[in-house]
Parts: C-alpha cells; structure tokens; sequence
C-alpha cells in the first residue's frame, strides 16, 4: 500500500490513537483486557529488556532448512516472523524480561536479500512483508505481536533509524556504495526489481502513478535527491554507512529541516499504527545533537499526548563517557530547554564488563567506569541513584562478533559460571540491563563477522525450553531484582576488600574480587564475585557503617549453595585505600565472605 505522510489513512491513525479505548485480547484460551494505548512503565528501570532479531528469533511454521545450520554465518533470510515472536511470548516472559526489542521491522528493499537485520529500510510507514507469515497480512500480524506482548505483560520496543535509508540508489559509476567524496555524486534511483535505472527521472519529476511501492523510497516526502549526502561512504565523518544511503539532516528549507520533519512524522505514525512503548536508536551519534534532542522530545510529547507518559527512546552512541553525555538528558550547561534522548546503550561499562567478568582485567578497570561517570555526567544527574535512568546496560550484542560465553560447544562448559556472574553483575549494577537473545540457552557464536553472533535461536535443539541452567539462573535473578528495590534504584558504592583483614581496596589484580553495594534508603544490598576461575577467596568486605551494626548478619539471595558470610564486625588499625583515592585507618564495619572460583554472590540483611 503506497502512504504519505498527509494520506487520510495516516491522519485517522493518528486520530484513532488519540482515543482511549479498551481491547479484548485473546492469548491462547485466556482473554486478556488491555487498555490502548498501553500505558508506559512508571520507570524503565522496573524492566529488563530482551533484545532479538526477528529473522532469527523464531519460525512460526518449525521448519528449519538443513542447508542454512542454525549457528553458522549466513547472510540472508532465515525466516523468522512476527508470528514466530508471538508464539515465543510466554517463553521470554517466563524468564523475566519486562520488555522485548525488536530488530527493524519497518520494510526494506524486496530485492535485497542481505538485509535480514532490517536498517536498510526503504519505506518508513510499512512493516516488512518478508516477516509476515501471510502475505499481505504484516500489518495485522505486527499489531498482533504488539497487542499480544502487552497482554501478557510485556512492553514492546522498535528498532529504528535516523540517519540513514537502504540501499535505495545507486552510484552512477561505482554501484551501491562509492569511496568517500568531497564532492556531490551522480546516482541512479532503483526500481521495483533493485536495479539503478540509467535515465531513471529526477525524482521530482516521476507522476506519482509511475511510483512503484518496491521502488525509490517511502514515504514521498522523502523523495528528493537533495535529501540525501550522495558523497559516498563517511559513517560519522559524514557519509553513507556502506551502502545504506546517508540522509541529510541538517538540511534546512526556509526554517524548515524537511527530512527530519518527515522521519519525525513516521516515527509518531509508528507509535499510532502499532502502539509501540519505546525506539532503540541506531547509529545516534552520526546525526547532529540539535535533531537527536528534537526527534527524543518528539517523541516523548507525542507519546504524553496519547496516554504514554514514559515513552522511552535510548540511542546506540558506539562510544565514550564523553560522547554519549552529549545525547541523552538535560544538560545543565546548555543554553536551550531541549531534553536529549532519555538513555543510550552503554558502551563504556560494555568495553569492560566482560573482560572484568572473565578476570582478564581487574575490578579496578570497572571502578573506573563509574568514576569517569560521575566526572562527565555531573552536569546531567540530579542524584547519584538516579544514574542508572540514563543507561541500557548489556554484556554482547548483534553488532559483536563474539558472544559473551566462550564455550564451544552448545553442552555443559567447565567455563559457565562465567555466564552466570557476568549477567549476575550486569544485573545488580545501575541501568536498564538488555539480554541478548539465545544467551539463556547457551548460544556460543564467535568469529570475524556479526554474522556469527545471528544465529538462528529455534534452529537449536530444545531452543525454547525452560531448564537450561542459565535460563533458570536468570529467572531466578529477576525475582531478586522485583524484590529488592536497591537494586534497581540504588546508589552504587564499590568497596575496598581485604585478603588479611588489615589491608583494604579495590581488586588491582586480573583475575580479581570484584565488590559493590546497591544502597537505597536504609538497605543496603551487597555483591562480591570472584573472577578467579582456579581459585576461592575467602576474605573481608566493607559495607556501609551507619546502616549495619555489630552481630548483622547478612543471607545469600542467589545461591542456596554459598558459604553464610561472617557477621558484620568492627576494626580498627587498618590500611584502607578507599575507592574514591583516599586513605584512612578505620574504625570499618566487614564481613567475611568465602566464595568459590567464579561464583558471585548477592547478600542482604
């Protein structure tokens, strides 16, 4: 179906949205009421996200060709679905998740068979056919899902793009993507086959009756040349991101910035069409900051206007402390009222977390992390608890090309309890934790290209089934994190650990002990691990001096299996290196903690 952004079909989606109604949603043999549109969570951090990629997620027809194995690179469709998610709902609740993201689902261009991953899109106002199990039917299919996953309890997120389109032209003397250019290239739009037709009309120019729905790009509004860099590929310098076609943002007509007004537009459409709860931003930093605080305000009145008061948008910023400040909040220093996006996926704890969590770098490398934090954000927190709003926190992702588990096989590994500290830690520490999908039952991909890490989920023997250890860890992990508000809200206190008794401070050593407190008002939530994979640790943990006293005794959250740590005690005469560079002598309040190698443990009064 060919939209633009004024169709009257577009304009009562909008009015339909703005209605307050009530759905009766049918889940298997039970009939869910659900309110539309669907209310927001009253803080993000009340959920943990489970991130997959539709086209390797799940068939909803259980096939799986023996030609394309499951966990080996392959660069096209697989045949994930919309329904395929539906049918795996309760799984992915049933583990904890408190919200799904999906990868694209917008359309991209029907003859390129390499965009499986969804950014290249070429029409911003229609879901892609090539995930619905009908034909015709991804419409319905994707508010279906949509509907389905707010009945049983779960928010929905889209992936979506600013920066740029697919591969919708291509370069008259180079094909789809040119080496970078200072200079304007020629190119040649695409027709509904994927071919850069030679004598293809100016866009502006083409009757509206000769546009195919397969060919050039949707919506309209988009369809100029100018709108786009034509300059070959720059990434953030400025250009294509290979041979998906960079927009021109910052382009301005009169006072207005028509690409970023029609981008803005179908993105409220998307929220109107399909009730979505929040956007995962791809590649935010390669658009200007001035558009990513516009497109998060957008966002967020629209979804206030409509019901959805905690709409959530958070951007990939592949980079540092520093960059990513420059995106998501308010920041204080800035003359203008414009709030930036609310968080961004969190690159800085991902460069070291896992290195952290595999005792390949010591603890201290993590206590940097937040150090730096505290340093560069102090113009955007309002409070040291309240750091954790800003960041969608995760261990691997579809841009990586490993895995965090280093198995290689898809049995028991000598190495998991790796797997079960690293999500432990990501889940204990400040910000929105995001799983990679697979990661509960144990997919291990690893290699020289993302392709390594898509693995098609259902191809798995037993992929959807609820004992696989690691499946059970997480459940069990949630339920601490619903039930001790500290570790959702808290405020993040690493601590000094001592091997003697007398000598405190952070773990220097790779592998090393690893220690931080979660404090929320009175309560206050302990967790040590131990990254050594040969070796225990037994030895002394401060913990905070005014909310403990003497003969507290704290209990094991996580593992009924753990050693009962030491009562809590005084001592005096002591060498303590405190975390924020300080030294003092005491008097301190500890426990004594014994831990197994890699075992991490959750402890509270």
């Amino acid at each position: 179906m060919l939209l633009t952004l004024q169709d009257s079909l577009v304009r009562s989606t909008f009015d339909q949205a703005a209605k307050k109604t009530t759905r009766n949603i049918k889940v298997g043999p039970k009939s869910h009421r659900i309110t539309t549109p669907f209310p927001s969570p009253q803080d993000w951090r009340d959920v943990w996200i489970y991130f997959l990629m539709l086209d390797r997620f799940n068939r909803d027809d259980g096939k799986f060709p023996a030609s394309m194995p499951h966990d080996k690179p392959f660069g096209e469709f697989q045949g994930g679905t919309f329904n395929g998610v539906r049918e795996r709902l309760g799984y992915i609740k049933d583990l904890g998740a408190g919200a799904i993201w999906l990868s694209p689902v917008l359309k991209n261009r029907q003859s390129d068979r390499g965009t499986f991953h969804g950014y290249g899109i070429q029409d911003f106002l229609s879901p892609e056919p090539r995930f619905a199990s009908a034909p015709g039917k991804e419409e319905d299919e994707l508010r279906a899902l949509v509907d389905e996953a707010h009945a049983v309890g779960l928010y929905v997120i889209f992936d979506i793009v600013l920066n740029h389109a697919g591969d919708v032209f291509g370069y008259k003397d180079f094909g789809p993507s040119a080496p970078g250019n200072s200079e304007i290239l020629p190119i040649e739009w695409r027709d509904e086959s994927g071919q850069a037709r030679s004598g293809f009309p100016v866009i502006e120019d083409i009757p509206v009756a000769e546009r195919d729905p397969d060919a050039l790009i949707w919506p309209e509004e988009l369809q100029r040349n100018s709108f786009f860099r034509r300059k070959g590929k720059g990434a953030e310098e400025g250009g294509d991101f290979e041979s998906l076609k960079e927009f021109v943002t910052d382009g301005r007509e009169c006072r207005i910035f028509p690409v970023r007004n029609a981008l803005i537009l179908a993105y409220q459409y998307a929220i109107a069409r399909y009730d979505v709860d929040g956007f995962r931003i791809d590649t935010l930093k390669y658009i200007e900051r001035d558009f990513a605080q516009t497109f998060g305000n957008a966002m967020r009145e629209y979804g206030q206007s409509i019901g959805k008061k905690n709409f959530f948008t958070y951007g990939e910023v592949f980079d540092g402390e520093e960059r990513i400040a420059e995106f998501i909040g308010r920041n204080t220093k800035d003359a203008g009222d414009m709030v930036g996006v609310d968080a961004a996926l969190d690159f800085p704890l991902f460069f070291r977390l896992p290195s952290v969590a595999k005792g390949f770098t010591p603890p201290t490398e993590l206590v940097e992390v937040y150090r730096r934090r505290k340093e560069v954000e102090r113009d955007i927190l309002s409070s040291h608890g309240e750091a954790g709003r800003f960041f969608v926190t995760f261990l691997d992702n579809h841009d990586m090309k490993e895995r965090f588990r280093g198995a290689r096989t898809d049995g028991p590994d000598k190495f998991d309890p790796q797997v079960i500290l690293g999500i432990s830690i990501l889940f204990a520490l400040q910000g929105i934790p995001c799983l990679y999908y697979g990661t509960e039952q144990g997919l291990h991909g690893r290699g020289d290209s993302d392709q390594f890490v898509r693995e098609a989920l259902w191809g798995k023997p037993n992929a959807f089934g609820g004992n696989h250890l690691f499946y059970k860890a997480i459940k069990r992990l949630t339920e601490l994190r619903d039930t001790q508000p500290a570790l959702r809200y808290g405020r993040l206190y690493f601590r000094p650990i001592s091997g003697d008794g007398v000598h405190f401070g952070a773990s220097p050593f790779a592998p090393g002990v690893l220690a931080f407190s979660r404090i929320l008002n009175n309560i206050e939530v302990l967790v040590v691990a131990n990254t050594n994979t040969q070796e225990a640790f037994q030895g002394e943990m401060l913990i905070d001096w005014c909310i403990n006293n003497d003969g507290d005794q704290f209990r094991v959250l996580n593992d009924s299996g753990a050693a009962v740590p030491g009562p809590v005690e005084s001592r005096s005469r002591l060498e303590i290196n405190e975390i924020d560079g300080g030294f003092t002598t005491g008097p301190a309040r500890m426990i004594r903690v014994s831990l197994r190698p890699m075992e991490v443990q959750i402890l509270v009064k």
